[in-house]
């Protein structure tokens, strides 16, 4: 507790709350999430509702003149079987756009998970204060930007000075939806995902719906997308239908098709809308999935993927990484003749073969916290700066 008067706020006002769908309340106090409820109600799919509850591009942003800010919180870690504990979560303190402290939030709930038959067990934890002292003086946008890969419920606010939320229409909404890449998956940080460094260099509003394990082509993700506003919208989709082994090129044409159909139905009719193949992943690039855990990694307490499948699958209609390339260039490219808004993008431009000699994937499928700058920065440079989300206004 500081020895001067402090504004609280409790619970925090949901218009300081920014990347979330909704606000979920729980015993402690909001808990953001990044899917509906209706669309939680849709699957039975732990890793996902898991994913959801992870604040990937979720912060707390408003204006101030407070030179200390103090924000409650309950987080919940992960621990999976004998696997060496996760680190803590890592909050983001930016103020005028500049990340300026860090830190993070001990104990809490613990959540274990069993590798095997995916069943969870939930242990009681409390919350914990953090602060934030010593901020540049004068008024202030300053932005909280919660753990990309940490659940964490909001408990309480407060600070030296009031605040006040942002105003509305400052910035351009990018929405976007992917995989745990997109998520966030081995990056250190939440402004060090790949869509939060581009869009820090683009200076737009990010509004993150990368799920890890789960850009399935799910019509409840795609009813999601269209009924949220936004000015930007993309999509990067393939590595997860390959991972999962869920379709063949059969269903993948119409599968595609239908997500896109249902975002363009309503309010994003004009979208600017870029479709992103996957970025290069040497186990998937002609040898399909599924994709499972390496056990003889696991068991030395390394965290490694295999591809199960075989490159002479192909023939029976399994995708490949190379095989989404193909199909997802053609569908984008047929929409685009009745379609002047939708692009396509080849992942494999912001990380490729190259990247991949001398900044392989750690675990053989997810960046490093490098990587994640470096597809960011690419996406900034190739999207944003020169390509199809220009500020052309």
């Amino acid at each position: 507790m500081t020895g001067t008067s402090m504004y609280t706020l409790s619970p925090i006002p949901a218009d300081l709350i920014h990347g979330a769908v909704e606000l979920e309340r729980t015993d402690a106090g909001l808990l953001p999430q990044r899917l509906p409820a209706w669309a939680l109600a849709q699957h039975l799919d732990v890793q996902l509702a898991l994913a959801a509850a992870q604040p990937s591009g979720v912060r707390l942003a408003f204006r101030t003149t407070a030179r200390v800010v103090e924000v409650l919180v309950l987080p919940t870690k992960r621990r999976y079987g004998k696997m060496t504990p996760r680190p803590d979560g890592i909050f983001d303190l930016v103020v005028d756009g500049k990340l300026l402290q860090q830190a993070s939030a001990p104990g809490g709930k613990r959540l274990d998970i069993d590798m095997i038959s995916g069943a969870t067990r939930v242990h009681p934890g409390e919350p914990h204060w953090l602060r934030f002292a010593d901020l540049p003086a004068g008024d202030k946008t300053v932005e909280l930007w919660l753990p990309h890969d940490e659940t964490t419920e909001l408990v309480s606010l407060r600070a030296d000075a009031p605040v006040a939320a942002l105003l509305k229409g400052g910035q351009r909404r990018w929405l976007h939806h992917g995989s745990s890449i997109s998520q966030g998956s081995n990056a250190t940080h939440p402004t060090g995902i790949w869509p939060a460094v581009a869009a820090g260099l683009a200076n737009v509003d990010l509004f993150n719906l990368g799920f890890g394990g789960n850009a399935l082509l799910d019509p409840f993700t795609a009813r999601t997308i269209r009924d949220l506003p936004a000015d930007l919208i993309s999509l990067k989709l393939g590595i997860n239908l390959v991972n999962t082994d869920l379709m063949r090129v059969r269903a993948f044409g119409p599968a595609v098709h239908g997500f896109l159909d249902t975002i363009r139905e309503g309010r994003h009719r004009s979208t600017p809308l870029l479709v992103i193949s996957p970025t290069w992943c040497p186990i998937h690039e002609t040898t399909p999935g599924p994709t499972m855990f390496d056990g003889k990694a696991m068991e030395q307490g390394r965290l490694l993927f295999r591809a199960m499948g075989n490159d002479a699958e192909r023939r029976q209609g399994k995708l490949t990484l190379g095989v989404i390339r193909e199909q997802l260039q053609r569908i984008v490219a047929q929409r685009a003749g009745t379609d002047a808004h939708i692009h396509y993008l080849d992942g494999s431009a912001l990380y490729g073969a190259d990247d991949n000699a001398h900044l392989p994937l750690p675990d053989a499928l997810h960046p490093d916290a490098a990587t994640h700058r470096l597809i960011g920065e690419r996406f900034h440079a190739q999207v944003f700066a020169d390509g199809v989300f220009g500020d052309r206004s």
